[in-house]
């Protein structure tokens, strides 16, 4: 066989679609696997947002589109930043891609080879493998439970260099839940105006904030020139499987961001984007109700994830994932092995903390897109098997 590319070397798999994978093996075969594992809301995707999909297919919207999204959608994009992060964006600054890709392309068309990039640790477990596929450098940049899992300016002062070429932000934050401060964006705006560094901040995750305030970077004064924000629907409206995002820059990043799309994915799925102008111009309710729903699906997690000995759990500020540090995992061999024993002796699946980068070790991040009546059920199993 002849050999694969060396930089395949450097790349390892999602973990969390690896146990997605094993549980559904094991629930093939009998396995009663309660699965909290994935990010994936458990809701369908509102009605008039549906409709508004099936109605562009039925007007015949299956062919190309511009590359860079159909029109109404740049602008409904635009719009929403405008007014909800009061971000100086237009149209034309609007790249439609899905979420994943963008974040991908534009760490592609920011850090080149011994370029370094600093993204907060614990991280979503795709930052890094993404930053290494462009051969650059990912510089973790410690986030702490004491400090509610916060990229603080300070620490990410202490690991610029002169080879420093981006800093990633994500908040809130994937694993953890843990919410930036408008003072810890400012500061690390700051930082990156100083030493001239790229901004990427993803915001999946904003309109799921229970407490605190979110603030969007390329607001700040002199950042939207530096700053390249990501955001879709995927969580917000329970659109997974819709691949509906974007990437809102200034337009020197935008145009080379569009020059990769060009020869990837060309563009989003056509009648997905007539959904997608639905999802951000119809009816809200549904954003507000299902965000209701996950805070009282948080507190019920974090309370019955602290009274089982040897678990802590602080309260995340946003997403849907609580981040509980297990003492019970040294003895296991670990957190991965202690996610693998959850699974054979509890039924229930996580994902290993330290998936998300070495500031995760002991940790499990459980998700709380289900069921009240599958998180009870599964807090009952994790309390008798840690017992």
């Amino acid at each position: 066989m002849p050999p694969f590319a060396a930089r395949m070397d450097r790349i390892v798999g999602s973990a969390t679609v690896g146990i997605s994978n094993l549980v559904a093996r094991k629930r093939r075969e009998g396995a009663d696997i309660l699965s909290l594992s994935l990010g994936e809301p458990d809701f369908t995707t509102p009605e008039h947002v549906r409709q508004a999909a099936k109605d562009a297919l039925d007007a015949g919207h299956t062919h190309y589109t511009p590359g860079p999204g159909i029109p109404e959608l740049r602008e409904a994009v635009a719009a929403f930043h405008q007014d909800r992060n009061g971000i100086p964006c237009e149209a034309g600054h609007v790249l439609v891609t899905p979420t994943k890709q963008a974040v991908m392309m534009a760490v592609l068309a920011v850090a080149d080879r011994g370029d370094e990039v600093l993204l907060p640790d614990p991280a979503w477990v795709s930052y890094d493998p993404i930053v290494q596929w462009a051969h650059a450098t990912p510089v973790p940049v410690p986030c702490d439970a004491e400090s509610g899992f916060r990229m603080t300016p300070d620490a990410v002062a202490e690991r610029i260099t002169p080879r420093s070429r981006a800093v990633l932000l994500n908040s809130p934050s994937n694993p953890t839940g843990g919410v930036n401060t408008p003072d810890d964006v400012r500061g690390i705006v700051e930082l990156a105006i100083d030493h001239d560094l790229w901004v990427l901040s993803d915001e999946i995750y904003q309109r799921l904030l229970y407490e605190g305030t979110h603030q969007s970077a390329a607001a700040l004064a002199d950042a939207f020139d530096r700053t390249i924000t990501i955001d879709g629907l995927s969580k917000s409206f329970a659109m997974t499987g819709w691949r509906m995002g974007w990437a809102v820059a200034p337009e020197p990043a935008f145009k080379q961001m569009n020059k990769l799309q060009s020869h990837s994915v060309t563009h989003c799925t056509s009648f997905a984007q007539h959904g997608a102008v639905a999802a951000l111009t119809g009816p809200q309710d549904s954003v507000r109700e299902m965000r209701e729903t996950f805070r009282a699906r948080r507190d019920l997690m974090v309370e019955g994830l602290n009274a089982i000995p040897g678990v802590s759990c602080p309260t995340p500020a946003g997403a849907f994932y609580v981040f509980p540090r297990f003492e019970q995992a040294e003895a296991a061999g670990g957190d991965e092995a202690l996610c693998m024993k959850l699974i054979e002796e509890a039924g229930v699946a996580g994902t290993p903390g330290s998936a998300f980068g070495a500031g995760g070790a002991g940790h499990l991040r459980l998700s709380y897109a289900a069921s009240e009546q599958t998180l009870r059920e599964a807090l009952r199993r994790l309390g008798d098997a840690l017992a």
